[in-house]
């Protein structure tokens, strides 16, 4: 049994680190995206996905019936994978929203959002605990910051684990791809889900979020001469 988790395909504002939490916006994949998906679009055939869900938004529906090709399959929309809840900083640049939240801290829902980033990790693990329910194998269309948490959990149970979850992770460039068997998707959700009620405590107990130099440290570079991590971080 086995979970196929990507990122969407680009779109413009992906490609200039724009965020979009708000499925409303119409926002489409850019040509690259539609050119990229027609092209992979052979590797999701070969494995023959019995399911397809995606988020509510137009650039992951978009992106699993380009993969799909001349497959009719159905597409479950699943709102659990949504992005996350921008608030005031709807369309703006990533790093207005980044340095927000590393002084706010990740349990902090931003102005005019309804959940905070740590609250919108917690209902993507939920929504893809969720769909290990359904047919396999199965194929997620999902967005960056998920596939990039999952990843994360993933080296940090190889290499280090233990480590603190961190507020800003590596992103996965669009149309990324990762397979993942149950058992091991099963193990990496929960570990993610007890660090998360574990912070979510220490949080609480300790008044609220203590800033962390390694936070700091990541949001100095958006100011600074080199956009890699800028680049890096943009989940939309």
């Amino acid at each position: 049994m086995t979970t196929y988790l990507l990122r969407h395909a680009s779109t413009r504002y992906s490609t200039t680190h724009r965020v979009n939490g708000d499925p409303t916006v119409d926002l489409p994949l850019d040509p690259a995206g539609r050119v990229a998906c027609r092209t992979g679009s052979g590797v999701l055939a070969a494995v023959q996905p019995s399911s397809w869900l995606t988020s509510a938004f137009a650039r992951t529906s978009e992106t699993a019936r380009l993969l799909m090709g001349d497959a009719d399959q159905p597409v479950k929309v699943e709102p659990a994978f949504n992005e996350v809840d921008y608030g005031q900083f709807e369309g703006g640049p990533f790093t207005e929203y980044a340095r927000w939240l590393v002084n706010a801290g990740p349990w902090e829902e931003p102005p005019g959002a309804a959940e905070s980033q740590r609250e919108a990790i917690r209902r993507m693990l939920r929504g893809l605990r969720s769909a290990l329910q359904l047919p396999s194998a199965r194929v997620v269309v999902a967005h960056g910051l998920l596939a990039s948490v999952i990843r994360w959990q993933r080296r940090t149970m190889r290499e280090s684990p233990g480590r603190a979850m961190p507020i800003f992770f590596d992103e996965v460039r669009c149309l990324y791809l990762t397979r993942i068997e149950d058992s091991e998707l099963e193990d990496l959700i929960t570990a993610l889900l007890d660090a998360l009620d574990t912070e979510e405590e220490k949080t609480n107990a300790a008044g609220g979020w203590a800033a962390r130099p390694e936070d700091r440290r990541v949001l100095a570079t958006f100011d600074g001469p080199s956009a890699q991590l800028e680049e890096t971080n943009s989940h939309a």
